[in-house]
Formats: structure tokens, C-alpha cells, sequence
């Protein structure tokens, strides 16, 4: 096979977020966020002392190292450096410093995210269906890259705008926790995207050198992720009014051509479903605030990179009834659980080519496979994959987008280390197992040593050497 031509700045790298491994949160005298009442209320279980990051950074960054990594992708939590409104922690600010800093002492280059799915409880309850809570959120944007920015240049503005609202106003597994609301969906994303819009060129003010861009969850629904983006993009190509809705039609269908819907018995219902966020979102409408700072920049870009999460992004193929069967036994719940996402190496290249169509460099700055281990022990995945394996086919799918001239740049798998995975720790992502004590394991959740594999695929390729993957 001819020798694999591989970017030696390539960043192979792992991705966490704050709330999910710090510790430290909505526990006397704690920083208290979005979460909170929640926790209070025993609706979600306590993050209590999560992975101890906030303490044990150094350890756990050796972790990154041993595996050969160049990049680690951590947040900054708002609610940690502003616990009540007004007032900057500055033990706070100067504790991220140090971790920022002990993250580039080990040649890691940091990637920071600066909104995961929490806020400041002071914030409120719906920040983000009012035209306050995104301003609030632009200008913790600006204080952060003035905190960081001498140690910091790649930033992630919103983590998965589309499924935060989603979750959060549709599904109802996020705080508040509301069902079916549509105009709250819409209103969020919306609201988030104009933050993106304005914070952009606040962080590209204070730090011109600064690589910026939103990372959206692959979704099959065009309404629900692209669209998103092409709004961005529509301003980039100086699409003009009188053509933006052509212009927006012809891209949901090159989405809905590239990228493919659901299979077999699903197929019917993913119809359904895109007609249905047709008629809920139309384009000719738009996300009006977005919209008008849009009219308001002349900015020329609002994306440094085309970053993308992969996980299971069929719509239809969430859709399960209880007492399905699943790792463990029956699923007495409404949706699919994590552990039954289907890996499809073949479908995360369709997103991939999506991403790399605007010609800018892709980063996948999430993707990973769950496991099953809640207190009756671990339960193997039905389908057989184990996480090296998964490693090798979606990194491999990496390997097929640059021969196809996709200038793909980064792969942060999700995640370390087994973490709080909003209310539950049942889910288990991590290339390191998590222990009942609090520890860590030097293999995975099923036992697996998948650091070291992860290791030799990024050494391998390094090398040239394709057969790491295939």
C-alpha cells in the first residue's frame, strides 16, 4: 500500500469538560451552576467530587502524555471564575492559569472551551430564551480571553449549540428540563449562535492570532445542524438576500444527498422527521438575532475551522420504545441509551467530507463509544465493538478523508477518563476506567487497554504507516 503522507502538526488529542471532571460543584460553599436545583432535588444525581481534576491535573495529565497526545481540550467554567454576578474568583482565574500553564509544559496544546452545558445559577433559570443571557455570555467570552489569552489560542465559543437546546427545551434531560417546546429550541440556538457571532470578533479584537469556531453535534436533521453553520457561511460567501434562500435550499439538499438518513425500518420515520423540522423551522425565516448581528459585523469570517462532534447522528434511530433489550437487560425508557449508539465508521466519513466541503480545515473535536456499568458491574456492548476498535475504524475513516484531499487537522477523542455524563455516571466514555473509590484504572471500563492502543495508531501514523488503522 503507498506510504500514508501525514501532517506532522496533526493534533491527536482528548476531550473534557469542566462541570464533568472538576469536582467541587453545588456543594456547600460551592460555585453553583445551571445544575444545581437538580442535583438538590435528587432529579440528577451529585457530580460530588467528579474525576478531582480540579486537583489531581497533573496526574491526570500525565495520562495524555504517556499516550503520545499533542493536545488536550479542557473548559474554563464561567460559574467557577464568576460564582455570583459581578464578582471574578480570582483564586479561581489564577488555579486555571496553572492548569493551562502545566498543560503547555508538557507540549500539549490547549483547546478551551468557554460554554459547555453550564452557566452560573445566577444566571437563571432560562437565560437563553431572553435577549440578556447571551450578551451576559459574549462578554464571558472577552473577560476569558483576557484572563488566558497569553496562554491559550484555540477556542471553542458554545459546545454543540444544536443539542444543548435540544436537550434542554425538547428532550427535557437538561435543565430546566422542558418537553416539546419548540419556540424555546429555536429561541436557544438562535441566541447562542448570536453570542458565537459576537463573541468571535471580541476574542479576534483582543487576540487577532486567536483560532475560533462552534462545534456542532452531527445531526441527520438539516434544521438542527447545518443550518446553523450555513448561516455563518451565507454571510462568509456574501450570499445576498435576494439568493439566500436558494442558496440555503440547495444546501439542506447536498446535506440530506452527502449524509444518510435512516435505515430499514427507520427510514420512514427519518422522512417524517425532516418534513416535520421543515415546516417547525423554515429557512426562509432564519434566526433573527443571529440575523441582525450578522448585518451588524463586516467581519468576513465567523469560523477559523470546521469543527464537528461524531457520535450517532440519526434522528430516527434515537427512537426506541421501552423494555427494549440492551446492555444489561431491558431499557425500561423512553430513547435509546448511550451504550446502543451504532458505530458507523463508514457515516462519520459522510460528516467529515460535509465539514471539509467550505475548504476549511476540519477538526473532530469530539467522538467516542459508550459502555455500560452501573452497580451491578459492566455489561459488554450488544454489537461487540470495543473501543479499540472503534478507534481504529474512525480514525481509519481520518485516513480515507485526507486521500480524498479533506484537509482534516485534529481527532480529540471523548473522553479521558470515565466521567459525569449530565446525571449519571452509568455511561462510561473513557479511554480509562473509573473506579469505585474515585481512582482511575489503567485500562477502560471493560478492561481494555485502549491508551496504549490510541498510542500506537497516533505513533503509527505519524509514521506513515496506514496499517495501524486498516
Amino acid at each position: 500500500m503507498s506510504k500514508l503522507e501525514w501532517p506532522s502538526d496533526f493534533s491527536f488529542g482528548v476531550a473534557t469538560a469542566g462541570f464533568q471532571i472538576e469536582g467541587g460543584y453545588n456543594g456547600p460553599g460551592e460555585p453553583r451552576n445551571n445544575w444545581a436545583a437538580w442535583e438538590d432535588s435528587g432529579r440528577a444525581s451529585a457530580s460530588g467530587h467528579a474525576n478531582r481534576f480540579w486537583t489531581d491535573f497533573e496526574r491526570q495529565l500525565d495520562l495524555v502524555v504517556a499516550m503520545g497526545l499533542n493536545s488536550f481540550r479542557l473548559s474554563i467554567e464561567w460559574t467557577r471564575v464568576e460564582p455570583s454576578d459581578g464578582h471574578i474568583d480570582e483564586a479561581a482565574v489564577q488555579h486555571y492559569r496553572q492548569i493551562l500553564s502545566a498543560v503547555r509544559a508538557r507540549g500539549l496544546r490547549p483547546l478551551v472551551t468557554l460554554h459547555h452545558f453550564t452557566n452560573p445559577e445566577w444566571l437563571g433559570t432560562d437565560p437563553w430564551i431572553n435577549d440578556i443571557g447571551w450578551r451576559r455570555l459574549a462578554d464571558w467570552y472577552e473577560l476569558a480571553v483576557r484572563r488566558f489569552g497569553d496562554l491559550c489560542s484555540d477556542w471553542i465559543t458554545s459546545n454543540e449549540i444544536n443539542i444543548f437546546a435540544i436537550n434542554t427545551y425538547y428532550h427535557g434531560i437538561f435543565p430546566p428540563g422542558k418537553r416539546g417546546d419548540t419556540r424555546a429550541t429555536f429561541a436557544t440556538i438562535d441566541h447562542l449562535l448570536a453570542a458565537h457571532i459576537q463573541g468571535y470578533q471580541r476574542i479576534k479584537a483582543v487576540q487577532p492570532e486567536s483560532v475560533i469556531a462552534t462545534n456542532n453535534y452531527s445531526f441527520s436533521i438539516y434544521e438542527l445542524d447545518r443550518f446553523l453553520l450555513d448561516t455563518l457561511y451565507a454571510h462568509h460567501y456574501q450570499i445576498n438576500a435576494t439568493d439566500r434562500l436558494d442558496w440555503l435550499h440547495e444546501r439542506r439538499r447536498r446535506h440530506y444527498q452527502e449524509v444518510p438518513g435512516g435505515r430499514g425500518i427507520y427510514a420512514p420515520l427519518e422522512s417524517f422527521a425532516r418534513r416535520l423540522f421543515a415546516r417547525t423551522i423554515p429557512l426562509a425565516t432564519g434566526f433573527p438575532t443571529a440575523e441582525n448581528e450578522l448585518r451588524r459585523t463586516t467581519t468576513p469570517r465567523l469560523l477559523d475551522v470546521a469543527q464537528l462532534d461524531y457520535y450517532a447522528p440519526t434522528l430516527a434511530e434515537h427512537v426506541t420504545l421501552p423494555g427494549k433489550r440492551t446492555a444489561g437487560g431491558r431499557w425500561r425508557r423512553l430513547g435509546r441509551p448511550l451504550w446502543d449508539d451504532r458505530p458507523d465508521p463508514d457515516m462519520f466519513l459522510d460528516y467529515v467530507r460535509e465539514a471539509g466541503q467550505d475548504g476549511l480545515p476540519v477538526w473532530v473535536v469530539e467522538n467516542g463509544m459508550c459502555v455500560r456499568r452501573d452497580n451491578r458491574g459492566v455489561w459488554p456492548r450488544l454489537d461487540g465493538w470495543t473501543r479499540e476498535k472503534y478507534l481504529r475504524a474512525n480514525i481509519g475513516s481520518l485516513v480515507r478523508a485526507r486521500d480524498e484531499g479533506i484537509d482534516v487537522r485534529g481527532y480529540w477523542h471523548w473522553t479521558l477518563i470515565d466521567n459525569f455524563e449530565w446525571g449519571s455516571y452509568e455511561p462510561r466514555f473513557g479511554l480509562h476506567g473509573l473506579a469505585d473509590d474515585g481512582s482511575f484504572l489503567a485500562t477502560d471500563t471493560a478492561g481494555d487497554d485502549v491508551a496504549g492502543a490510541y498510542r500506537r495508531i497516533a505513533e503509527g501514523l505519524r509514521a506513515g504507516d496506514r496499517s495501524v488503522v486498516d
